[in-house]
């Protein structure tokens, strides 16, 4: 389509401001990964004296990291409106995020709600497709202990062994407290019609909005970190004992994303904000983990039931523009996640001063030695 002289001006500025800002997100990289990777190898002693304080210093600066792609978008207007259970509460105790899975821009869009959760997204471990791997944050995901997940037929055992592996070597070694995971093991756009074959042939609801999650994963979480009572049974929390006191993962989150008119941010958008600023709202529902079954027919019957509210969910919002409200209730009450824009100024200063004085020792040791 032609662009009309009026339009050049405009269109020109949205150029020219994802070329700066494109420009930033790349400074801020080669900045910021190296400066972290430096500290932790200058921390290594600290990790064999005392590890809980180590991985709890690392946490820190993993969670201004994700913190800075969080700005990339808050500058950009591209904010978040939460729905349902306040998940801020139980910050503290260990949970797993069950969330549907639409485009990349979703695990920006987390990246940007927790931060005002605490120190979630310092304790957090990812599940992410393996691709991510190789991506720039792809040495701070291996360093922080996320999980890459290969997807396929082929892989899915072996993937599942994995799973459980590292769950046992690094989750309550490295202090971790919640686990962020996409049941449903791809895109929506690239899992619907597969998904709605499945459903057709074993009777089970044509969905649309999501897709019918896969057991596996979830399950060895479970298996790995729930806590049992002398009977066997899955010691857990009441969700208005905000003060547990019982050990082992305590809450599953059921989140759920959506984007107004089901137009889907991306990270391309999130890193060079071509498109006008938008709203995208996250709603939770907390379940604890006495009520979730741990057997593997009982399990998969609660997650499609999970994913199928989630369809009516969807379904209503973007009917209406909003979430229905909780039984009982006769509207539904949303809060505005903000960011402080001083926190965000500071973590990127101490980024960039880390740089050039990184850059500085390293030049020094450089020019002593040759």
């Amino acid at each position: 389509m032609a662009v009309t002289l009026e339009e050049a001006p405009r269109l020109g500025w949205i150029l020219v401001k994802a070329l700066l800002r494109f420009t930033f997100m790349v400074a801020n990289n080669l900045v910021a990964i190296p400066s972290y990777i430096c500290y932790l190898i200058l921390l290594q002693p600290l990790r064999v004296l005392d590890s809980k304080r180590f991985w709890c210093i690392e946490g820190i600066m993993y969670k201004w990291l994700l913190g800075m792609v969080a700005s990339w978008g808050w500058h950009a207007g591209y904010t978040v409106v939460e729905w349902g259970e306040d998940v801020k509460s139980i910050s503290k105790d260990e949970a797993v995020m069950l969330v549907n899975h639409q485009s990349t821009g979703d695990v920006c869009t987390l990246m940007m709600c927790l931060q005002d959760k605490g120190l979630v997204v310092a304790q957090m471990m990812w599940l992410m497709d393996h691709i991510f791997k190789y991506t720039n944050f792809g040495i701070v995901s291996l360093i922080h202990g996320d999980f890459f997940i290969r997807q396929g037929k082929s892989h899915r055992d072996q993937q599942l062994v994995l799973l459980k592996k590292h769950l046992e070597n690094n989750y309550r070694s490295r202090d971790r407290k919640w686990i962020v995971l996409f049941p449903e093991g791809g895109f929506l756009r690239k899992r619907r019609e597969t998904s709605q074959a499945f459903a057709k042939k074993n009777n089970l609801p044509f969905l649309t909005h999501v897709t019918l999650p896969r057991v596996g994963a979830t399950q060895i979480i479970l298996s790995a970190l729930v806590a049992r009572q002398e009977n066997g049974s899955p010691a857990g929390g009441d969700a208005k004992e905000l003060e547990s006191k019982s050990k082992g993962l305590q809450w599953i989150i059921d989140t759920t994303i959506a984007y107004p008119k089901g137009e889907l941010l991306d990270i391309q958008t999130w890193i060079l904000g071509y498109r006008k600023p938008t709203v995208t709202h996250v709603h939770y529902r907390i379940f604890p983990i006495k009520d979730v079954p741990l057997e593997t027919d009982d399990l998969t019957n609660w997650l499609y039931q999970r994913f199928i509210e989630k369809e009516d969910l969807l379904a209503h919002f973007y009917e209406t523009g909003a979430f229905p409200p909780p039984k009982g209730h006769k509207e539904a009450v949303s809060r505005e996640m903000t960011l402080s824009n001083a926190w965000i100024f500071f973590i990127q200063s101490f980024a960039f001063l880390s740089g050039y004085m990184w850059y500085s020792i390293i030049q020094y040791f450089y020019h002593c030695l040759f």
